[in-house]
């Protein structure tokens, strides 16, 4: 009888836990409109996703073809920019399928496979402007120990870090909103897999979990902007008490193009993540994660190339290669 008993009560374990993780598939809503609405959003954010790749594309083979950008600073830009490639390619081509989509559908694994590689090139992308700022420092306020301090081993052991440290960190965040149990609704509103909207969705609300990612992201984020700071704070103080009005400029320029980018970079996502129960509408996270995720891997081949001499040079060599092999 005590078998029996004990055996009933274990299938009653079993079928509960069954019922509490059915959700296998999320609905990404998107931006809910009209079909037309679908097929405009779906033209616009094409071009920008086109021109985004082109624009990096661009950045990341004069730096590999061109021996006089073979320097820590532009080593570091055209790593920094296949970065970008790859972290917009992990949501805009499945946000374009959605747009022509009547089920915008995605598995529980490729949601949660977005979401890890989502945020570990973003998280890999913070590690890059640190490592960006510093190089600046050393460069300007160190001068005369750079070159021994910014060898080519250290350039590339950061490098390696930088890719790395992302993947390494964001693995407890991604297995822990996982594993919340999640019993429906599946729906979504939103056009990524977004740690805030799947830890409403889960039917367990796990305090410990939200405390844990809310920690996680506060220390990155603020860390890292502030070294970031610091770092440029240090710049502009050796660039004031440069005599020479020419090195000031070159110095200020390269200088404001990193602060450009750490500034549309941090400024977006530190408005949506170091808070996460913050109660943001649902309008405003959609927008916020689309400037991060969408405008501003657009906007960096132009802040970098353009206030750029040495890029722009570059450029122009690759473009009149290009039409000289038309030609042939």
């Amino acid at each position: 009888m005590t078998s029996v008993i004990s055996m009933s009560s274990r299938l009653m374990n079993v079928s509960s836990i069954e019922t509490i993780n059915f959700v296998s598939y999320f609905i990404l809503m998107g931006f809910p409109s009209s079909p037309e609405m679908q097929l405009l959003y779906f033209s616009l954010f094409s071009v920008a996703y086109t021109l985004t790749l082109m624009g990096n594309a661009a950045i990341v083979c004069s730096v590999w073809w061109d021996p006089h950008l073979h320097t820590p600073m532009y080593v570091l830009l055209g790593n920094f920019s296949l970065l970008e490639i790859c972290y917009v390619t992990t949501t805009v081509p499945k946000m374009l399928a959605n747009f022509l989509s009547t089920s915008k559908s995605i598995s529980f694994m490729s949601c949660f496979a977005q979401f890890y590689f989502f945020f570990s090139f973003g998280c890999d992308e913070g590690f890059f402007l640190c490592i960006m700022a510093f190089d600046r420092y050393l460069a300007i306020c160190r001068p005369l120990h750079y070159p021994r301090i910014m060898t080519k081993q250290v350039c590339t052991g950061l490098i390696l870090f930088a890719w790395s440290c992302g993947f390494v960190i964001f693995l407890t965040p991604v297995i822990l909103i996982s594993q919340l149990s999640y019993c429906g609704p599946n729906i979504i509103n939103h056009f990524v897999c977004d740690p805030v909207p799947l830890m409403m969705l889960s039917c367990s609300e796990d305090i410990i979990t939200q405390l844990i990612y809310s920690t996680f992201n506060s220390i990155f984020m603020i860390g890292t902007f502030l070294f970031i700071l610091c770092s440029y704070a240090l710049v502009i103080l050796a660039v004031m008490r440069v005599p020479s009005e020419a090195g000031k400029r070159k110095a200020f320029s390269t200088c404001t193009s990193h602060l450009a980018v750490v500034t549309l970079f941090y400024g977006s996502i530190m408005m949506m993540y170091v808070r996460p129960g913050s109660g943001h509408p649902v309008k405003m996270q959609q927008i916020i994660t689309l400037f991060y995720s969408v405008i501003t891997p657009l906007c960096n081949p132009l802040i970098y190339s353009l206030r750029n001499k040495e890029m722009k040079d570059s450029l122009k060599k690759i473009f009149r290669a290009g039409k000289c092999v038309n030609k042939i």
